[in-house]
């Protein structure tokens, strides 16, 4: 008999996951109903995007199987040093596809893809994605190529503004790689 795959995150009130503690595995909208802050984290297993902003708005970071004893190393935040809300990332099994768009509401140059994209002006002549529709997969948009700066993690669904998702002081996004681990 098999056990079904779990995902679970644990949240401390203090550095190095010292103080009160809250367990969870799935979303997580508002962390301080459970904890007054939240300053690190432990993964136990799955894969979970962490926000530095309730609703899951604000600057954010994928974080997977592993200990983070230090949210300032860890967001790379200087303002805040608090992890205020959290989205569980479901495997996904199966092909992976998205049509970005070079402008907000589906507007300008349209590419599917398919894969990874490590520079999309040098694949596609196009400088920048500001809207996108994810059909299949789960997939992270980063702010410089090669997948560096910050990040933005896309679910299915459509986006016609990708700034009005809590970033909007990213001037654009540059690559875009799918998610492919579980944990």
């Amino acid at each position: 008999m098999s056990v079904p795959f779990s995902l679970q995150i644990i949240f401390y009130e203090d550095r190095n996951f010292q103080g009160r503690s809250y367990e969870t595995s799935s979303d997580c909208p508002e962390l301080t109903s459970y904890l007054s802050r939240c300053n690190s984290c432990r993964v136990e297993s799955g894969l979970f995007m962490v926000y530095e902003k309730s609703n899951f708005m604000g600057h954010q970071m994928l974080v997977r199987r592993g200990e983070y004893p230090d949210n300032q190393h860890l967001m790379g935040m200087s303002m805040s040093d608090c992890i205020r809300s959290c989205r569980m990332i479901p495997m996904h099994r199966g092909p992976f596809r998205m049509r970005i768009y070079e402008r907000e509401n589906f507007g300008g140059q349209m590419h599917e893809l398919s894969d990874d994209c490590d520079n999309m002006m040098d694949r596609f002549r196009m400088s920048d994605c500001q809207s996108c529709n994810v059909m299949e997969g789960h997939w992270l948009i980063f702010e410089q190529p090669n997948y560096r700066g910050r990040m933005m993690y896309l679910r299915p669904g459509e986006y016609r503004n990708l700034r009005d998702m809590g970033m909007s002081n990213i001037s654009r996004f540059s690559s875009i790689r799918r998610i492919m681990d579980s944990c």
